[in-house]
């Protein structure tokens, strides 16, 4: 029997030679890729690998090998699309993607929106991004936001889309593929509850709590305490202080902002009861107009997959060969396809880099209706 070392050498003779084979066979891949930019041809064809994943099971004995040189073949396909995918970017079939690079955002003259009343932590974020003087107003629902954009009723619109404890805004998620609105920028705005109430009022008349769902769970550990309270959604923070100053009742309470509990006139009755002290919201500036920042470093796309095994691991190797780095990952339901989702990713990028560039060649071709959501 074969010591160790021996087997350890003839191993190394073996993938010397494998190697050599690889290259070759990366060779003829490139040569591949010159005849299909020349003739138009694309670059996956499903069928041909079907065939091909097909015919090297059928070369070896056993399952395990079987799956094994599939898997292996899978892997050297996927390296020979993305080599392809680069020759077709580098010679210019990518076409110029419909974005628009700007120097900056019209801020001084834009119309903004943001939804709820006074006194939202979306008014904030919007005070943040384009001043305390800035040309606003705002809207019941996200919806309205979207459309006031869509109808040129305002230039931008500034909208929640993550929270550090309570995760994703999905109504904002689903907003973005239905309209043809893009996103510019980002920011990221501290949320710290308090419990609001009319001035005067004590703990003990307290009976109802309203706020937004959403603050009414990272609120939980203290409303906990307070078992006896009712907790009452509403739209959103700002909404809830509005209510507790016109319904005039001791007996009803709010978790706001201090900003809002200010604006209407409330007394703070309990400061800082976030479950999570280090709570925060981050926001997306939205457009109609497909522009992008110069220096801008953030992308983020959505696309759907075949309800097939393996189909999200390959999407995703088109990161990893173009060194791009993937910063977030969300999943959605396909409205009236069961079981089927679509994918929203952020990644790290500008999309004038070539790096980007054959990363979404790569996903056009492979995933459904991708749509890049902004580059900001």
């Amino acid at each position: 029997m074969a010591t160790l070392e021996e087997l350890r050498v003839r191993l190394d003779q073996v993938d010397e030679e494998i190697v050599r084979l690889f290259e070759e066979r990366m060779r003829l891949c490139g040569e591949v890729g010159e005849y299909k930019v020349k003739s138009g041809r694309k670059v996956l064809d499903k069928q041909r690998e079907k065939e091909k994943l097909a015919s090297v099971a059928g070369k070896v004995a056993g399952e395990f090998n079987k799956k094994g040189v599939q898997e292996l073949y899978e892997q050297l396909m996927s390296m020979s699309r993305k080599l392809q995918y680069r020759q077709l970017v580098e010679a210019g079939a990518l076409g110029r993607l419909p974005f628009i690079k700007v120097p900056a955002l019209d801020a001084g003259n834009a119309r903004v929106v943001f939804q709820g009343v006074e006194g939202a932590y979306g008014q904030a974020a919007m005070q943040k991004c384009f001043g305390d003087e800035c040309n606003c107003f705002h809207v019941r629902t996200f919806r309205d936001a979207m459309e006031s954009i869509e109808d040129g009723a305002a230039d931008y619109a500034v909208l929640p889309i993550e929270n550090s404890s309570a995760g994703a805004v999905n109504e904002v998620y689903d907003l973005l593929v239905e309209f043809e609105n893009y996103i510019v920028g980002e920011t990221i705005i501290p949320v710290e509850h308090m419990l609001c109430g009319l001035p005067g009022t004590k703990m003990d008349e307290v009976e109802r709590v309203y706020s937004k769902a959403e603050a009414l769970m990272q609120t939980s550990r203290f409303l906990g305490e307070h078992a006896r309270w009712q907790q009452i959604s509403v739209v959103n923070t700002a909404v809830a202080a509005q209510k507790i100053l016109d319904d005039n009742d001791k007996s009803k309470a709010a978790v706001c902002s201090a900003y809002a509990a200010k604006l209407y006139g409330l007394e703070v009755l309990e400061a800082g009861i976030n479950d999570e002290p280090n709570n925060s919201t981050r926001f997306i500036i939205v457009t109609n107009q497909k522009v992008f920042l110069q220096d801008a470093s953030k992308i983020s796309i959505c696309f759907e997959l075949p309800h097939e095994s393996g189909s999200l691991y390959r999407i995703l190797s088109h990161f990893i060969y173009n060194d791009l780095n993937m910063t977030k990952i969300e999943s959605r339901p396909v409205e009236g396809r069961n079981w089927e989702y679509r994918f929203f990713i952020d990644f790290e990028g500008n999309l004038e880099q070539p790096a980007v560039k054959n990363a979404i060649r790569g996903l056009r071709e492979e995933a459904r209706n991708l749509k890049i959501l902004g580059n900001y």
